[in-house]
């Protein structure tokens, strides 16, 4: 009968044991301490794959838009917007001279409503310039801020129900802040009442983010949900009508006969919506694109969606 060998990396290392002996191998002793480590210092096993010391990721892990680097506002529009929303907490306001002038008619704004603000700091662009990411174009304008508070799925399903006309959008793991900015700058001119992204699959909220969206995220929110398809679900259950942007969908947009409360629901360029999210729209529709480029940007298309169903009476 033939031996078998088992083998754990490269079979050519291996040598079968009738035909020669291994030569021996010192095994560790695993109740020896480690130098200069005493009984109490002995480093945890990682379980799953963790690094020793470090939580392993999982449901419960805060959002990456509530790290420390994202405290920053930056651009003109942004800030103006931010400094005057009174749901902002601002802590410091970094300007040049120029814009010290320019902002003034905000300034006076917020000094009439009487929003607790910090003095405004008169400073270099080049102090500027070492508070935020290498590369963000500032415009002579950060504000550093705290993060708005996050707004229920279920808040907005409710906010939809009390209006004549709602419509929300719902953005299918588009990952590009840029994107996700000009998405939420397009629901602010058509008056949409938010936007929803999946948490894991989406930007975090940063500076690049919020300058994008030109200031519409302090009157757009920007809704973090754990599942889109349960989303949908919820959002269904609120008479939100879902309406899939795909160019698999048979009716034209234009021809879509949509109730008073819709939610346009936008896949990733190239990707396009997920079999499971598509599942959960009640009708997909596609754009009449043509021509030798018959495809738009995720923003684009959204800014087209909602001027066609935003603006009907």
């Amino acid at each position: 009968m033939r031996d078998r060998v088992r083998h754990y990396g490269n079979p050519k290392t291996h040598v079968n044991r009738k035909a020669g002996a291994l030569p021996p191998i010192a095994m560790p002793d695993k109740h020896r301490t480690p130098p200069d480590m005493g009984p109490r210092q002995r480093p945890r096993k990682a379980k799953h794959g963790s690094p020793p010391g470090k939580p392993r990721p999982g449901r419960n892990t805060p959002p990456p838009s509530t790290r420390a680097v994202d405290r920053w506002v930056y651009g003109l529009h942004a800030v103006r917007e931010a400094w005057l929303n009174p749901n902002r907490k601002c802590r410091r306001l970094l300007v040049t001279a120029q814009v010290r002038v320019e902002l003034e008619p905000a300034l006076d704004q917020e000094r009439q409503t009487g929003l607790d603000r910090p003095a405004v700091e008169v400073v270099d662009r080049g102090v500027i310039d070492k508070q935020l990411p290498p590369g963000a174009v500032h415009q002579g304008a950060a504000l550093e801020a705290e993060a708005l508070p996050p707004v229920d799925l279920d808040d907005l399903g409710r906010a939809a129900t009390v209006r004549d006309r709602a419509v929300i959008l719902v953005l299918d793991r588009v990952t590009d802040p840029h994107n996700v900015g000009a998405v939420l700058r397009s629901a602010a001119a058509f008056g949409a009442i938010g936007v929803v992204v999946p948490d894991r699959h989406s930007p975090p909220v940063t500076g690049a983010l919020v300058k994008s969206a030109s200031g519409a995220l302090e009157h757009v929110p920007l809704v973090r949900v754990t599942n889109l398809a349960q989303a949908l679900a919820s959002l269904g259950d609120f008479g939100v009508h879902r309406v899939g942007l795909d160019e698999r969908g048979e009716t034209l947009l234009g021809a879509l006969e949509a109730p008073p409360r819709v939610a346009i629901v936008l896949g990733a360029e190239g990707a396009g919506l997920r079999r499971l999210t598509a599942e959960h729209c009640d009708t997909l529709v596609r754009l009449p694109t043509s021509g030798p480029i018959a495809s738009l940007n995720v923003s684009n298309a959204a800014a087209v969606a909602l001027y066609e169903l935003a603006g009907r009476p």
